[in-house]
């Protein structure tokens, strides 16, 4: 039996937003006190500000993280499921500004253009969510107040691509989501690195030994896996292993496979280390995974 017959009511709302086809972006500035929408995705790119919101839970694919006095994130996936929850905030002006705009305002013929290259690798990189460290968000805060408040015009959109222009200068923005969590395929400068990431993401739930993959790239073992690292910033073995994390996550979700089933379908060897190295990684077991994803459905 495989994790297609195990298919459950999808966890996640698709949210049908404000934007309009007559509009290249749409901003929403609320202030409130209480997180309550449940769970979601949507076909607009987002990028979402909050500010005096310490102790919320923000979760973006199989990530999720208290946030501090300020958070900045983009989110470029239609598929990907991000919920802002109540956690221990207790601010009871929390101000919130979600900027949503189409794939389409950016088309493909603009963005291969050298001018745009920055706003490409950050749009790409955002497929998984985008956090920003907060001396980024502080350096954009004017710019963003600004456009809250200056919504519609040729102006206003100026101001946006010049937001989104200088939020892709950041280089410390870091991913949340794992890949594999994402479903998005993982994108390198470097067509080797490129290469032995296809094949592991194809075949993770195998034995992926070292030797194959340097052949797979004309290099020795030792050679490759120190090429590895210096390109990708990971070991290549905790690399398998967050591509196994990541997509058992996804199974936890989307299916209501066993536990079991679902570690030896990722490729683990055990279920002790399984339950071991998800723990690690995500801060609670496969099944807390689960039942916590759930519980962020709430119906509207």
């Amino acid at each position: 039996m495989t994790s297609q017959d195990y298919k459950q009511e999808p966890v996640a709302i698709r949210e049908i937003t404000p934007l309009t086809d007559s509009d290249c972006f749409y901003v929403a500035d609320r202030h409130k006190s209480v997180f309550d929408f449940p769970i979601h995705c949507h076909h607009e790119y987002e990028l979402n500000f909050t500010a005096h919101a310490a102790g919320v839970r923000r979760t973006v694919g199989d990530s999720s993280e208290i946030v501090g006095d300020y958070d900045l994130v983009l989110i470029t996936s239609p598929d990907l499921e991000h919920v802002w929850e109540q956690g221990d905030c207790v601010s009871t002006d929390v101000r919130e500004i979600t900027i949503q705009f189409t794939e389409d305002v950016l088309p493909e013929s603009l963005l291969v253009k050298n001018q745009f290259a920055s706003i490409r690798r950050m749009l790409e990189r955002a497929r998984c969510g985008l956090a920003f460290p907060l001396p980024a968000i502080m350096r954009v805060y004017n710019q963003l107040d600004a456009l809250a408040t200056r919504k519609k015009g040729f102006p206003a959109f100026l101001a946006f691509m010049g937001l989104l222009y200088e939020l892709s200068l950041c280089d410390d923005a870091r991913p949340l989501s794992s890949s594999a969590f994402a479903r998005v395929e993982t994108r390198n400068e470097s067509r080797r690195v490129e290469r032995v990431q296809g094949y592991i993401a194809a075949h993770f739930h195998e034995d992926v030994r070292l030797e194959t993959l340097a052949e797979l790239v004309g290099m020795t073992p030792v050679a490759f896996s120190r090429f590895f690292r210096q390109r990708t910033g990971h070991r290549l073995s905790d690399y398998i292993i967050e591509q196994r994390i990541g997509a058992a996550a996804r199974q936890l979700v989307d299916s209501s496979q066993p536990i079991s089933e679902i570690c030896y379908d990722c490729g683990f060897n055990t279920l002790s280390n399984f339950n071991r190295l998800f723990k690690q990684r995500k801060g609670c077991s496969p099944k807390e995974f689960r039942e916590n994803y759930k519980k962020k459905k709430v119906i509207i």
